[in-house]
């Protein structure tokens, strides 16, 4: 295996990362921006407030963006699997 090809298995792994967690991060931030705004609005200080609704967004948002992660995780094994003579060749 020479340098070039771990830097872009890693580079591949982690543009992977990125894209499935993107969306789950990017509501969870959301949230919290809104959840953050209305506390400061209604100047309610409760820090539970805070965490409910991230939590069920993000559940509810894993829940949903389910079938696409696990197609990208997929796809992105099988790429793997079928390159694996010319990673070891």
């Amino acid at each position: 295996m020479s340098h070039e090809l771990i830097v872009y298995l890693g580079r591949e792994a982690l543009w992977t990362i990125l894209l499935i967690t993107g969306p789950i991060l990017g509501l969870g931030l959301l949230t919290g921006l809104l959840v953050s705004i209305f506390q400061a609005t209604t100047q309610i200080q409760e820090q539970t407030l805070a965490f409910i609704p991230k939590i069920i967004v993000v559940l509810l948002s894993v829940v949903v963006f389910g079938p696409w992660i696990l197609q990208v995780l997929v796809e992105f094994v099988e790429v793997l699997y079928s390159n694996i003579p010319y990673y070891l060749g």
